[in-house]
């Protein structure tokens, strides 16, 4: 599992982010506090509280090419 911070601010960071998480066919998790939601749901992205980064845990050994596609939404 990698892992990452990532901030969606808008609705359409919300609608690019998810459109580019179910391209790739590992879970991708977002956890916020102690809720943990699939990162390819916008309704349970749309459960979390937005105004802060999520962290970001993608379950897989090799999450370089997916990382390098959500890199606008990456806090650095």
């Amino acid at each position: 599992m990698q892992t990452t911070q990532i901030l969606l601010s808008t609705i359409n960071d919300v609608k690019a982010f998810v459109n580019t998480v179910v391209r790739y066919d590992f879970d991708v998790d977002l956890v916020s506090g102690r809720y943990a939601i699939d990162a390819k749901s916008i309704m349970g992205i749309f459960s979390l509280d937005l105004s802060k980064p999520i962290e970001l845990q993608a379950h897989t050994e090799d999450a370089t090419a997916f990382f390098n596609d959500i890199k606008d939404f990456i806090v650095k």
